[in-house]
């Protein structure tokens, strides 16, 4: 008997509920402050392509399998092939031979040019003077783009 009320109690004891603690009570919230600044005017079209522009590489690091034509060539640099003499003329102190370039070279990326100059260097370049302009694609100055009817 006595072995029965002792399993009573501690089965009672052990199926109690227990008590959770009352939750936090939540933080106030944060006081409004009225913002007084003026959102920035939206940009144009061009000035969006200058703002990017701009953020092209002047500079690139030569690694081994690299040739003035594939360097032109990325998009980064002037998505174009054929103004690989750009790059040429840039770095005549550094570039003896345009078919011999070396690892670790730094050139210079021009980002300043006319129009007469990317004609130039493509006709070089091997396009026919028919085809001298560059393509739409091309990373070009604004004025450039614009004089040449691209848009932006």
């Amino acid at each position: 008997m006595l072995l029965t009320v002792a399993c009573c109690v501690v089965f009672a004891l052990g199926c109690a509920k227990k008590v959770e603690p009352a939750p936090a009570p939540a933080p106030a919230p944060a006081p409004v402050v009225e913002s007084r600044e003026v959102a920035p005017a939206p940009m144009s079209p061009r000035q969006i392509y200058e703002a990017d522009y701009a953020k092209l590489p002047t500079s690139y690091t030569v690694v081994k399998g690299n040739c003035l034509w594939w360097i032109s060539e990325f998009k980064q640099i002037y998505n174009d092939p054929f103004m690989w003499p750009l790059i040429f003329k840039a770095n005549r102190s550094k570039i003896k031979n345009a078919n011999l370039i070396y690892p670790g070279q730094d050139f210079e990326i021009p980002r300043a040019f006319a129009l007469d100059d990317v004609k130039a260097a493509r006709v070089k370049a091997g396009s026919s003077k028919k085809k001298a302009a560059p393509a739409a694609s091309a990373n070009l100055p604004a004025d450039l783009r614009d004089a040449l009817g691209y848009g932006f």
